[in-house]
């Protein structure tokens, strides 16, 4: 396991953690227009099922 030499600074230390960020995620509306739900880009739709203009083989109820 690899073992810092130095001691890093409180100013590098704050300088490198000012980058993680929480982002909220980006929603997309459904393509279904009987549906018009928000779901994350690239995934199927939770309410309705559909994937871009293709239907879910299953019924969601």
């Amino acid at each position: 396991m690899a073992v810092p030499k130095r001691k890093m600074s409180r100013s590098n230390t704050r300088h490198r953690r000012s980058q993680w960020k929480a982002v909220a995620p980006s929603l997309v509306t459904c393509a279904n227009p009987a549906c018009n739900g928000k779901h994350l880009p690239h995934r199927a739709c939770p309410t309705c099922g559909q994937y871009g203009s293709r239907a879910d083989r299953r019924q969601v109820l």
